[in-house]
């Protein structure tokens, strides 16, 4: 297990923080490609929904850690559906975490640059941030689509640094995915932070890599000072 971590925000300049899952409830996510999908395959191509999961899981399995895991128009084109749409339907579901607004005030009033970097496909994007209402906050959003490269790519992080000037030893990344994390540690960003809640239905998770929090509300000083001990 990691030793506690002290946090001086005065040390810290810049926050990149990851939306499904770190900053939005990852049962909209999951929900969605584990049962969804598979029940709006099965209705258009025939079978059973059970079938259909199977195919699909083996499908999805084999695009971890690449952009078209999370490539919409990629899935729309392999599945024979329009993916967006099926989106659309769910979108109910899309929630943020509790105590995110509250972080997200206090980057900004603490003058932290604040930027949202994701693997998210811009469709899914556009279609969260337009329910959540949580882009206004970010001093800038990338979606690693626009780079070229996932997270999961230790490139990823020298590449970003192309878009966003951040410092990598005075910055800091919530995630809720330790292989990213892992990426950016290589990379030398300095304060590493795993959310284990990233599911309002799945039990909380522990890492024993990174400092792990349930929720942002653990980064932000009680006393009025600036550090905080996790």
């Amino acid at each position: 297990m990691p030793l506690p971590l002290k946090i001086d925000w005065t040390l810290i300049d810049t926050v990149l923080l990851d939306m499904d899952g770190t900053l939005l409830d990852r049962h909209f996510d999951d929900h969605f490609w584990v049962e969804h999908v598979p029940k709006r395959y099965a209705e258009k191509h025939g079978g059973t929904v059970q079938a259909a999961k199977e195919k699909l899981y083996r499908m999805f399995r084999s695009q971890e850690n690449t952009l078209n895991w999370t490539d919409l128009d990629y899935w729309s084109e392999q599945l024979g559906l329009d993916i967006p749409v099926l989106k659309e339907e769910l979108n109910h579901l899309i929630a943020v975490h509790p105590f995110v607004t509250e972080f997200l005030l206090f980057l900004r009033q603490h003058g932290k640059k604040t930027y949202l970097v994701t693997n998210a496909h811009g469709k899914t994007l556009n279609l969260k941030l337009r329910r959540t209402r949580i882009g206004s906050y970010f001093d800038g959003i990338v979606s690693a689509h626009d780079l070229g490269l996932p997270k999961e790519d230790p490139a990823f992080w020298g590449k970003l640094q192309q878009v966003i000037p951040y410092i990598p030893q005075r910055s800091m990344l919530g995630e809720d995915s330790e292989t990213n994390l892992e990426t950016a540690r290589l990379f030398g960003i300095g304060y590493l932070i795993h959310v284990g809640r990233f599911s309002s239905t799945s039990v909380p998770s522990l890492s024993e890599r990174f400092h792990t929090i349930h929720y942002f509300s653990e980064l932000i000083p009680r006393d009025g000072g600036m550090t905080v001990n996790i």
